[in-house]
């Protein structure tokens, strides 16, 4: 069969096909055909941030996807773990790394075949069964096969890249080191993070600078494109309010000035981002601000006043299927049930939402090659909630369908009379005793 993709999601679904004994041909136009995000021609290349957040599988939903793909086999989530570096309670990786092994397994084994040339069209069904899993940059050429094959515009928004700073060009008399409310992460470090501490007055300024600095232009055909809520600009965000940042990725709750033994009025944050520590992203800090106007903007904040930016934002555009519209429970396109959708181009947002979706197209086509009944994951499961949510979850506003992460809400509800602070916890509980009864596993087994 053919996957047209090879990131996060083309890799994950390749890499199921396999272990269940499918033969793949994966097909990644990279290096032949770069898009404007990606820097590699590397399979499974992060482009945004290095974060697949919280590994905190009783507390979050994207830490219990964490665990539930771990126990499904997820090659992204074995290599994240082999290549993860320090960041309080979340997962983040060295992204060289991480998409160099996930490349050498795929590599390696020998019922996958990697192609490197640019896929135009959507196959015919004659060719076999095929899922596509290009992602927010899937080419011009293929969104308008999609576009003919589906009868549907795919929908667009702009998600924006963070900046890299050189660690050692951070002032660390001024920067301090600490993890939010001293939060312990998977490799037991409390002060994983870096912070820059602002007053009010630097914060004012700062705002201020965000929202006269000079930005992107878009073209006249994106003008009205709009952004997922989940990764909005950092001036984007200044629009909205002199003190949004400060709620949102500058806020200072849980971190304590050790110059002033007080809190900062604002705070940004930088995380590890490579093993070697060389390198760290300024978490949130997504913008279209022009890259002379990032340099100087950044660099006035306290701690970064000679920072040296081994990357600088940038914008890119984002493409999504209306799923709920065009794919059945098993991410079939309904009107031609040989093509499957995985990864972000169905509407999930997130590296590891867009793997898990993978990770479930290559389950279910295994399981139709050999003739065995499609059992999707429970929707009690993270992993079930996120195929819900794809596929019927917004079946009734199927016209306003939007990206999403995985949360809690996406859930069934527990019993009313569970403690509010014990439900998380239990919801988790529920989820993988489920999917352990799904994978055919015993619970003691997994654990």
């Amino acid at each position: 069969m053919t996957i047209i993709g090879g990131g996060l999601a083309g890799s994950e679904a390749a890499w199921q096909l396999a272990r269940a004994g499918v033969a793949v041909r994966l097909c990644e136009m990279r290096p032949v055909r770069q898009t404007e995000a990606h820097e590699t021609g590397r399979l499974a290349e992060l482009v945004c941030s290095n974060s697949f957040r919280s590994d905190n599988a009783n507390a979050n939903a994207v830490g219990l996807l964490h665990e539930e793909m771990r126990r499904a086999g997820s090659l992204i989530l074995t290599c994240a773990d082999a290549h993860k570096v320090p960041a309080g309670d979340a997962l983040a990786v060295d992204r060289h790394g991480f998409a160099a092994a996930v490349e050498t397994a795929l590599d390696a084994e020998p019922l996958i075949t990697i192609v490197r040339q640019e896929q135009r069209g959507v196959p015919s069904p004659d060719d076999g069964p095929t899922i596509i899993a290009t992602g927010p940059l899937t080419s011009p050429e293929l969104s308008q096969s999609i576009r003919a094959l589906t009868g549907e515009d795919a929908l667009a928004f702009f998600d924006a890249i963070a900046p890299i700073v050189h660690a050692e060009t951070i002032d660390m008399g001024i920067a301090w080191r600490q993890s939010r409310y001293d939060k312990a992460g998977p490799g037991g470090d409390a002060a994983a993070y870096v912070n820059c501490p602002l007053d009010q007055a630097q914060y004012e300024t700062f705002i201020e600078g965000l929202r006269s600095g000079a930005k992107t232009e878009f073209k006249e055909w994106e003008k009205s494109t709009p952004y997922f809520e989940g990764c909005l600009p950092i001036e984007v965000m200044a629009e909205r309010g002199l003190d949004t940042l400060r709620y949102g990725p500058m806020k200072p709750v849980g971190l304590t000035d050790p110059r002033t033994g007080r809190r900062a009025h604002a705070v940004v944050q930088l995380r590890q981002d490579n093993a070697l520590g060389t390198l760290y992203n300024i978490v949130g800090f997504q913008t279209k601000l022009k890259h002379a106007e990032q340099v100087r903007l950044f660099r006035t904040i306290p701690g970064l006043e000679q920072a040296e930016f081994a990357r600088l934002g940038g914008i890119h555009r984002n493409t999504f299927i209306n799923s709920p519209k065009l794919l059945d429970g098993a991410l079939r396109l309904k009107t031609q049930p040989k093509v499957r959708f995985a990864g972000q181009i169905t509407g999930v947002e997130g590296y590891v939402e867009s793997a898990a979706i993978g990770l479930l197209a290559g389950r279910f086509t295994a399981a139709e090659i050999r003739g065995e009944a499609i059992m999707p994951p429970p929707p009690t499961t993270a992993l079930g909630a996120l195929l819900i949510h794809i596929t019927i979850g917004h079946i009734e506003s199927k016209d306003t369908f939007q990206p999403m992460n995985v949360n809690f809400g996406l859930f069934p509800p527990l019993d009313a009379r569970e403690k509010k602070r014990d439900r998380k916890p239990a919801i988790s509980r529920r989820a993988l005793a489920d999917l352990d009864r799904w994978l055919g596993r015993r619970s003691d087994d997994a654990a």
